[in-house]
């Protein structure tokens, strides 16, 4: 089976089988380049919880043996192989995340232009037969890492998602990325401990890369914008607060604001049955913001029903009348089903005023009202996106914000013309 870019398949489902093996495969233009194949062992918060959990040459052996790393000969196709018995795996790892990167690259000038043919296969050991084969790559330039792909538990099987999205940063950008502190010595070629500050600025200049990338795709660098996030927090979402994934989601939207908004920082509501206007999270503050400004502020009422328009008239007011600017307003309303209705009244009065509203139904629910928002009629302009991610925790940055920012540019157009937005 030959994967594209984006698409999960199931590895074991249906399946007996147990021991797989990664193989790695590249060319390289520069034959001195030295390109290296790894494996990052996730728990549910998408990092890394020990330094023992990053597989490669130097450490090319966890679990023992559960998870292995093994260079070739250099004869063949295959360059380098992970090993993997998925019986031996700790349940708490519930994610192992596959990169090539090339060493050493900024010191060198090396991108990932100068590879070419860059595929991994998946094979079932037992049978030595070859499960499925992605080839990616083909659209990265100056990048200097890749995320390959990932291996991940689903309803207690493994499944694998395609993702080939290329980093800047090489090795060190997504080890921080992963949770892991560590900076390059020149002199031992060691890598050593960050202090935290440096960690989490690190993991936010490499998501600010990828946000980039998406605004030159989008033909959007110009653009100055405040940035809003509105998270839900009823009864439901618990779980995603305690695990960690709504954190995840504060840093990543952050990284947007720090590309649009003409200050660095994000707006932040929450909201259940009643709603509270949270301090921004910038940059120097991000670290364990949902922690600290959310689930220990005893001021702010958690995990209760749902109700959507009081929250969502409260940014109304903020962005146009109490703040009032020039500026479009980029606002992201991540929800979990069961959305009140009354909100299309919002929406529709809304039309007029500078807010862009980005809807982001999460999980399982069948989000009849958010579905409908494209059609909605009585609007001088369509001013409200939806997309739907079941699994906002296992979805790429990259692939998050080119669906975030996919229909904002239109609506940026349009809004302009009818002077809704005024330059």
């Amino acid at each position: 089976m030959l994967l594209s870019k984006g698409q999960k398949v199931d590895v074991t489902k249906g399946t007996n089988v147990s021991t797989l093996s990664l193989r790695f495969g590249w060319t390289s233009t520069v034959p001195e380049m030295n390109i290296d194949a790894a494996c990052f062992v996730l728990s549910a918060r998408n990092r890394c919880e020990q330094d023992e959990d990053f597989v490669f040459y130097g450490n090319p052996s966890v679990y023992h043996g559960a998870i292995s790393h093994q260079q070739m000969d250099g004869h063949g196709t295959v360059k380098q192989l992970i090993q993997i018995n998925l019986s031996q795996i700790p349940q708490n790892a519930a994610k192992l995340a596959f990169t090539v990167t090339i060493h050493e690259a900024e010191k060198h000038g090396y991108i990932m232009k100068n590879v070419s043919n860059l595929y991994v296969t998946l094979v079932n050991n037992e049978r030595n037969e070859e499960i499925f084969r992605f080839d990616y790559g083909t659209d990265l330039h100056k990048e200097t890492a890749i995320v390959a792909g990932e291996l991940y538990r689903h309803n207690g099987e493994w499944k694998f998602n395609a993702i080939g999205s290329g980093f800047f940063g090489g090795l060190a950008a997504l080890c921080t990325s992963f949770g892991l502190e560590v900076e390059e010595n020149p002199q031992a070629q060691q890598e050593l401990p960050l202090p935290l500050e440096e960690k989490s600025l690190s993991t936010i200049d490499l998501r600010k890369k990828l946000v980039q990338i998406t605004l030159e795709k989008k033909q959007l660098t110009h653009l100055t914008a405040r940035v809003g996030l509105v998270l839900d927090i009823s009864g439901s979402m618990r779980h995603l607060y305690n695990n960690g994934t709504v954190q995840e989601v504060v840093e990543r939207i952050l990284a947007v604001a720090c590309k649009f908004d003409d200050n660095a920082s994000l707006d932040v509501w929450v909201y259940d049955s009643e709603f509270s206007r949270l301090s921004p999270a910038t940059e120097a503050d991000f670290h364990d913001y949902v922690q600290k400004q959310i689930i220990s502020n005893r001021s702010i009422h958690k995990f209760g029903y749902n109700n959507e328009p009081p929250v969502m008239k409260d940014v109304i007011k903020k962005y146009t009348k109490e703040e009032v600017s020039s500026l479009p307003v980029f606002l992201v309303f991540i929800n979990d089903g069961g959305v009140l209705k009354s909100i299309k009244k919002v929406i529709t009065e809304a039309a007029v005023q500078p807010i862009f509203w980005q809807f982001v139904g999460i999980g399982h629910s069948d989000f009849e009202v958010l579905k409908k928002l494209d059609t909605m009629e009585g609007r001088i302009v369509d001013n409200a996106n939806f997309i739907h991610i079941d699994d906002i925790a296992a979805i790429s940055d990259e692939t998050l914000y080119n669906l975030l920012l996919n229909e904002f540019p239109q609506w940026i157009k349009e809004a302009t013309e009818l002077r809704i937005l005024r330059t």
